[in-house]
């Protein structure tokens, strides 16, 4: 079973970078398409980011324009998010995800519980 775990938020100045980091214990990380999706206070979740499982397709929600960069590590099951650029709307718990079928539309089975992400103006 994969159970992702994720780390790195925190408060930055706008205009700031923050990298989040993804990791899993699973044996089976590269099977797993991942994702990265966001929350803010009332507010419905919302898709940021997906990587497929080899690394080298990605796709990215439009607001994100070229200041996000998904990657990962298969080696060290784990995935990353380097978001540069930071705007005060980017503040919002950041959710982890993972999916054999999965992709920018959805299909993800495992979540984390999240890491907070606070933009300040």
């Amino acid at each position: 079973q994969v159970q992702p775990v994720e780390s790195g938020g925190g408060l930055v100045q706008a205009g700031g970078s923050l990298r989040l980091s993804c990791t899993t214990s699973s044996r089976t990380f590269s099977d797993y398409n991942m994702g990265w999706f966001r929350q803010a206070p009332g507010k419905e979740r919302e898709f940021v980011a997906c990587i497929h499982r080899s690394g080298g397709s990605s796709v990215y929600a439009g607001f994100v324009k070229g200041r996000f960069i998904i990657s990962r590590e298969n080696a060290k099951n784990t995935v990353y998010l380097q978001m540069n650029s930071l705007k005060p709307e980017d503040t919002a718990v950041y959710y982890c995800a993972a999916g054999r079928a999965a992709w920018a539309s959805g299909g993800y089975d495992y979540w984390g519980q999240g890491t907070q992400v606070t933009v300040s103006s």
